[in-house]
C-alpha cells in the first residue's frame, strides 16, 4: 500500500475489476484533467482482484504517472473497495472524491463540483441520460426512497459514483461503515442527510460502457439491494454512538 501525503488538496479513488479496455483511458483522462487544474492530487487505483490484464495496465500507467498510485486486493466487491480507499486515504487529505472506473461520468464536469468546494462539504453528480436497465433503476428508487425516510432529506442519486466529499466531514463516517457493506456510497448519503451537511448536486452526463463487464449480474443486483436495505437502516443506530463532535459535524 502506498501511504497518502498529509496536507494534499485532493485524493481520487477510482475501484476497478476486469477494466483492461478501458482502464488505462480513464486513468489518463482524470489525469489530464485534473492537471489542469493546479492543485495537489494523487490518483488511487484499485484493482478488486481482477482476472484479467487490468492489474498489468494499471501496474505500465503508474511507472510513467507519478500521481497515479495502485493497489491490489483479493475480490472483496465493489462496495468494500471503496470502503477500504475512503478509509485508507481520508486523513491525508483535504478532499476525496470517487468515481468508478467505467468510463460513464467522465471527467469533463469534475471542475463544476471543484469550483464550488469551499461552499459545501458534499458534492455529487446526479446523472441525467441515464441508459440503465429497469432493474438499477427500480433499485437506485428503492435506496432513495429508503435513504429519505431513515435519513431524512437526501440528495436525488444516492448511490452515484461521482462524489466530492470534504475529509473532515467524513472521515468519522468512512471508518464507522463495516468493512463488508454492500453499497457504502448509500450509507455516506444517509449520514450527510442525517447531520445536514451542506450539500449540492450537478447535473453529469452518464454514457453507457463499451468495454469491460458489469461486475454483479441481476440475482446478486436484487440479493445485494437487500442487504443494503439491512445496512442502510442499521447504519442510523451506528451514527447515533458517533457521537456531534465537531469533527463529524
Amino acid at each position: 500500500m502506498t501511504a497518502s501525503t498529509p496536507g494534499r488538496d485532493l485524493v481520487v479513488v477510482i475501484p476497478v475489476f476486469n477494466e483492461e479496455g478501458t482502464i488505462a483511458k480513464v486513468i489518463e483522462t482524470w489525469n489530464g484533467e485534473l492537471a489542469k487544474l493546479n492543485v495537489a492530487y494523487e490518483i488511487h487505483v484499485y484493482d478488486d482482484g481482477s482476472n484479467d490484464q487490468t492489474r498489468a495496465i494499471v501496474e505500465s500507467v503508474c511507472a510513467h504517472l507519478p500521481s497515479v498510485k495502485g493497489h491490489t486486493g483479493c475480490n472483496a466487491g465493489h462496495g468494500p473497495t471503496i470502503r477500504r480507499a475512503y478509509v485508507e486515504h481520508c486523513r491525508g487529505f483535504e478532499w476525496v472524491f470517487q468515481v468508478d472506473s467505467d468510463d460513464e461520468m467522465g471527467p469533463d464536469w469534475f471542475y463544476k463540483l471543484w469550483h464550488i468546494r469551499h461552499h459545501h462539504d458534499f458534492m455529487v453528480g446526479k446523472r441525467y441520460e441515464r441508459d440503465s436497465s429497469m432493474s438499477r433503476k427500480l433499485v437506485s428508487l428503492f435506496a432513495r426512497l429508503t435513504v429519505r425516510a431513515v435519513y431524512g432529506p437526501s440528495i436525488y442519486d444516492v448511490n452515484c459514483p461521482y462524489r466530492l466529499m470534504r475529509s473532515a466531514a467524513f472521515a468519522p463516517c468512512f471508518e464507522s461503515i463495516a468493512p463488508d457493506s454492500f453499497a457504502p456510497n448509500i450509507l455516506i448519503s444517509g449520514f450527510a442527510a442525517y447531520r445536514h451537511l451542506k450539500t449540492v448536486e450537478i447535473h453529469i452526463p452518464h454514457r453507457s460502457r463499451y468495454s469491460g463487464q458489469v461486475s454483479i449480474n441481476a440475482w446478486r443486483l436484487v440479493t445485494g439491494s437487500l442487504r443494503s436495505f439491512r445496512q442502510t437502516v442499521g447504519y442510523k443506530a451506528r451514527l447515533a454512538s458517533l457521537g456531534t463532535n465537531s469533527e463529524v459535524c
